[in-house]
Parts: C-alpha cells; structure tokens; sequence
C-alpha cells in the first residue's frame, strides 16, 4: 500500500522565503513553486533525496492552510505517504472506519491525486496519501 514517504507540509506565511532560507542553510537544490487553486495554496518545494519539504503559504484567508495557521502558528501541516493506488487505498482506509478529509481523491501539487486522513483518526496527525 504504501511505497514511501513522499513529502512533509509545513505551513508557512511565505513560502519562498521559507523554501529560500532552508536552501541557504542546508545547501539543497533551487525551490520550486506552484499555485493550486482548488486548495487555495502557494507550494514551494526543495527536493532532498526522495522526499521534499513542502512550504505551503495559503493565498486566501479561508484557506486551510491560513486557517491551520491561526490556529497552530507556522510548522508542520501534514506528513504525505505515497501509495500505488489511491482508489484502492481510499476504499482499504474506509473500510477500516478511517475517515478522509475528502470523499473522492482531488488534484494537488504536481498534478498529483492527494486525499488526507483525518487527524482525529491518526493521534492528531494529519496524513496525507497520494499517487
């Protein structure tokens, strides 16, 4: 089910400047960036080995990520796992009683088909899966 951890979300202000800071520090490669509407997000990502760091900057005040923001203050937003096959997995997860953020899989960053399990379900970890 699942193949690897794919990213780590961590909510921002703003995201260049975050992803900016981390390359200096750390000397990674050059940032990344993508807006996607439908979940109302700025993403920059840096790429270290198989897993990137996405900084996630909400571009609307009804975002979730500004709402995440209000109310936790900047830092880790969710951990991503890749999976092979998302319908399946979604189908496995309700099955099992998990509860998804989402009824059906949506698009998010890199085209990519994301669903989140819901912290409640998860020790207050919000996880997101993604093919």
């Amino acid at each position: 089910m699942i193949e690897k951890i794919d990213h780590i979300g961590i909510a921002v202000n703003n995201a260049e400047k975050s992803a900016e800071k981390f390359k200096n520090l750390f000397k990674t490669g050059k940032p990344k960036s993508e807006t996607v509407e439908s979940q109302k997000v700025k993403i920059t990502r840096i790429s270290i080995g198989e897993v990137d760091i996405e900084f996630l900057e909400p571009i609307s005040d009804d975002s979730p990520i500004s709402k995440f923001i209000n109310k936790k203050g900047q830092g880790v937003h969710h951990i991503a796992l890749k999976v092979k096959n998302i319908d399946e997995t979604e189908k496995n997860l309700k099955d099992s009683g998990i509860k998804l953020v989402f009824e059906k899989y949506q698009l998010g960053g890199d085209k990519k088909k994301i669903n989140f399990i819901h912290p409640r379900g998860m020790n207050g970890l919000l996880i997101e899966i993604c093919e």
